[in-house]
């Protein structure tokens, strides 16, 4: 009798167990770890800062850390919400975080749903989807940090986002609404969207123009030479389908190296890529061979210090508009693209000398960094590409050959396929982190 009564009362807690963690959104406080021995938290994870950037149109949400963490995330429909499970995180979050929303997100809250697990819940003004989402591992100062980007969508792509489980009937959401009112003006077919263009777009620079020539040697103008390779670049990359290509110049017009980076920034680029060929004077000797150059605030050597110098001096960047932004918020905005952007940067440079040395001749240290003004947009991964040196007579018969043209042109879009597929395939969706 009494083994029966002890399984009554061991049934009832796991019954009461489990109706607690069915409603533990609902209930989530900033505090609940604070209800913990100190010792019991200083294990886990500690967020230290949450803060929220954008419109409504696209909004980022911020959390920092001391420890890099995994997540998963999911929405839930009728009210608008996403939900992100982590492992456990000691929230050492100032008081009322979260309770004031911004853009797309009404307004958040967080705590711990069960031992080793805590969860972030968004209230989402409209339909929204994640379109990016990840970790940043602590770099130059600054913490570990887990990134979310929120934007706007309709309902209907909303709930064709959500899992079959959580899927309701496609129709608008009325708060207090009777089910079984149904408007008589409702269409049959809710009308289709436009179709969008979702193919990664790519910039192809082609630098100097007009009055720019550029470097020259024996009657040709780098100018000209990388205008060809780059509309060369452009065909042959269109003819897979498979991107949208955007010339920063397709004849011989200057283009300001701000409104270079603008067109990039602009037509959210998903890679930039600026076609240069180098000279050196005849007191400095010779050099030849094709090099890769990627963003850095210290060049990696004298020369690169050099070439950077040189092609910076057309005018002056126009840098990123986050007025808007407090300065704290624009410093950390800036810095999380930044670090995202120079990874790819430096993935694609790496893809691409490996591609290149099979169809062209490459300089003895073909990696380089420096910093080249039209390599800023903090959120496009950008890479410079010296073809040769015009100064070379070697490099500057190769850089006037059709045939050296299509092979090299060929070897460079596959390290463009390469990129976007690696991409493409470690990008999990939203959903499913």
């Amino acid at each position: 009798m009494a083994s029966r009564a002890n399984h009554r009362v061991l049934l009832g807690a796991a019954l009461l167990c489990a109706a607690a963690l069915a409603c533990a959104d609902a209930r989530l406080v900033g505090a609940t770890e604070g209800q913990l021995p100190p010792a019991a938290t200083s294990a886990f994870p500690t967020a230290s800062d949450a803060r929220l950037a954008g419109d409504a149109k696209q909004t980022r949400f911020i959390l920092d850390l001391d420890k890099s963490i995994t997540f998963r995330a999911f929405a839930l429909a009728d009210p608008y919400r996403v939900v992100v499970d982590i492992p456990q995180v000691n929230f050492a979050l100032a008081a009322g975080t979260g309770s004031a929303g911004r853009g797309l997100i009404k307004a958040f809250r967080y705590g711990l749903v069960m031992p080793g697990g805590s969860r972030i819940v968004f209230d989402l003004t409209g339909p929204a989807r994640i379109s990016k989402s990840y970790v940043l591992d602590a770099a130059n100062g600054q913490p570990p940090r887990l990134v979310l980007e929120f934007e706007q969508v309709d309902r209907t792509t909303f709930v064709q986002s959500l899992s079959a489980e959580n899927r309701p009937t496609l129709r608008p959401a009325i708060a207090d609404a009777n089910d079984a009112v149904v408007p008589a003006t409702v269409p049959a077919e809710p009308p289709k969207p436009a179709a969008v263009d979702s193919r990664p777009v790519i910039i192809i620079d082609p630098g100097h123009g007009g009055i720019d020539n550029g470097t020259q040697a024996s009657g040709e103008s780098e100018k000209n030479l990388v205008l060809a390779f780059g509309l060369a670049l452009r065909d042959r990359i269109e003819k897979s389908g498979k991107y949208r290509v955007v010339m920063t110049r397709s004849d011989d017009t200057f283009i300001p190296l701000d409104d270079r980076v603008k067109i990039a920034r602009n037509q959210s680029a998903a890679l930039f890529v600026s076609i240069h060929a180098d000279a050196l004077p005849k007191h400095e000797g010779d050099a030849q061979g094709a090099t890769i150059y990627t963003l850095s605030d210290k060049a990696s050597d004298a020369e690169a210090e050099r070439l950077a110098e040189t092609e910076n001096r057309a005018d002056a960047i126009g840098g990123v508009n986050l007025t808007q932004e407090p300065t704290e918020v624009a410093d950390i905005l800036i810095d999380l693209a930044q670090r995202e952007t120079k990874t790819y940067s430096n993935r694609f440079a790496r893809l691409l000398a490996g591609e290149m040395k099979n169809s062209a001749r490459m300089y003895k240290h073909p990696l380089k960094s420096a910093g080249f003004r039209v390599l800023k947009a903090p959120d496009v991964p950008s890479v410079l590409v010296e073809l040769g040196y015009v100064s070379n007579k070697s490099d500057l018969e190769h850089l006037v050959s059709d045939n050296w043209r299509a092979r090299t042109v060929g070897s460079m879009a596959q390290a463009i396929d390469t990129f976007f597929a690696k991409r493409l395939a470690t990008a999990a969706p939203a959903n499913g982190r």
